[in-house]
């Protein structure tokens, strides 16, 4: 039995591992999120990874209020910085793998192909960069880890672009989205399945990799095509950027290269139309 710790527990990846993990018999998954157990509280870590055991933990706890993390700098740098250091740190004193999880905003967006893993990152804004010094604290702390930066990740849980769309369009008529901004939607499911992929291979292929949906479209192409799909009749409008200003900046490119997970997990990279509307379109959304 391979026992996993999945932090962040009540969030959208994590309900999508929830899901995917029912389907393994050889797989005991234990979900915690704050209070229960919080990753920037290194005490708490410590007297639980000394009560439990487990083979892997999967990072999915974070701070994801992109704009907001510009005024409150101090919590996103410590749950996505001080806490994957103490993530890292306690995983390393019990042997325990760690798979943790970041984000294209660590790029600025000035490439004009896709990011692989060897590309210098450049946050724009506080939560890339709090992200960022996240990935840079297990690298120090640990050998034993997976990184995986992924894309506009979106399922029917949580709060997404996606469930945000079809809520606006049940009291709108028309909605403006921004159309210069490129990258690649992902569906939560299967990041939730390549990560559990990755926990049963045993691979000791440590270290930083790419995972999202294949595919570089604009929020506005995504939403045209999620209201094509739940038939919602709205209209949407293209804007610029610079005509729809947010207090933190977003990159304009943040397409991610797969190529490396693909190759050392033999990963099966979907296209994010494809697995929209296969995976999509028949849950019902609130």
């Amino acid at each position: 039995m391979i026992k996993i710790l999945v932090t962040g527990g009540n969030g959208q990846l994590a309900q999508c591992i929830k899901d995917v993990i029912k389907c393994y018999k050889n797989l005991a998954a234990d979900f915690q999120d704050p209070p229960d157990l919080d990753i920037t509280n290194k005490q708490q870590l410590e007297l639980y990874f000394s009560k439990n055991e487990f083979d892997y933990c999967i990072n999915c706890a974070a701070y994801t209020a992109v704009d907001l993390a510009e005024e409150q700098s101090d919590l996103a740098y410590s749950v996505n910085a001080d806490g994957p250091k103490n993530l890292a740190e306690v995983c390393k004193k019990h042997q325990v793998k760690l798979l943790h999880i970041s984000t294209d905003f660590v790029f600025d967006g000035k490439k004009q192909t896709p990011y692989i893993e060897t590309d210098m990152p450049n946050p724009l804004g506080i939560y890339g960069a709090s992200k960022w010094q996240g990935e840079r604290n297990i690298q120090e702390v640990m050998e034993d880890y997976f990184i995986i930066r992924t894309s506009w990740l979106y399922s029917q849980y949580g709060n997404n672009f996606m469930k945000t769309m079809l809520r606006l369009s049940e009291t709108r008529d028309e909605i403006s989205v921004v159309s210069d901004q490129i990258g690649s939607p992902t569906y939560a499911g299967d990041l939730a399945e390549v990560l559990i992929k990755i926990v049963l291979s045993s691979s000791t292929n440590y270290g930083l990799y790419h995972y999202s949906n294949s595919g570089a479209i604009s929020w506005y192409d995504f939403a045209v095509e999620i209201f094509t799909l739940f038939g919602r009749k709205i209209e949407v409008k293209p804007v610029k950027t610079k005509d729809y200003p947010t207090a933190a900046k977003r990159p304009k490119y943040s397409v991610l290269d797969t190529t490396k997970i693909k190759n050392n997990f033999d990963c099966t990279i979907k296209d994010w139309q494809g697995s929209l509307n296969s995976k999509i379109k028949f849950n019902k959304y609130k």
